[in-house]
């Protein structure tokens, strides 16, 4: 079974600074792309970043500049190290990997989630 363990979330003020971690374990064979999406109250789930298994990242238009993405030298975490937060960043955010698992007769890649991380920012 394959977990996404989130970690990192909490409030603060407007400018401040929050690191977010996510690690996945489990019976996985490979961890592919990693990263993170948000979701406000009554607004739709959207990417904040993502990070391939290469190290090449993506990040939206409104947190670039502000948010860095990166993953551990084993590839099976990924943190989200947000700066300059802004109000409008404030919502639970998601860690999503998609992770190819060991099966009795090969492989198989689904996508996971983690159970969320609420990021409060006061003005």
């Amino acid at each position: 079974q394959v977990r996404l363990v989130e970690s990192g979330g909490g409030a603060v003020q407007t400018g401040g600074s929050l690191r977010l971690s996510c690690a996945a374990s489990g019976n996985i064979f490979k961890v592919n792309d990693m990263g993170w999406y948000r979701q406000a109250p009554g607004k739709q789930r959207e990417l904040v970043a993502v990070i391939t298994v290469g190290g090449t990242t993506n990040y939206a238009d409104s947190v670039q500049g502000r948010f860095t993405i990166s993953r551990d030298n084993a590839k099976t975490t990924v943190y989200l190290q947000m700066n300059s937060l802004k109000p409008e960043d404030a919502a639970v955010y998601y860690c999503y990997a998609r992770i190819t698992i060991p099966q009795a007769m090969g492989v198989m890649t689904r996508d996971y989630w983690g159970q969320g991380t609420q990021v409060t920012v006061s003005s």
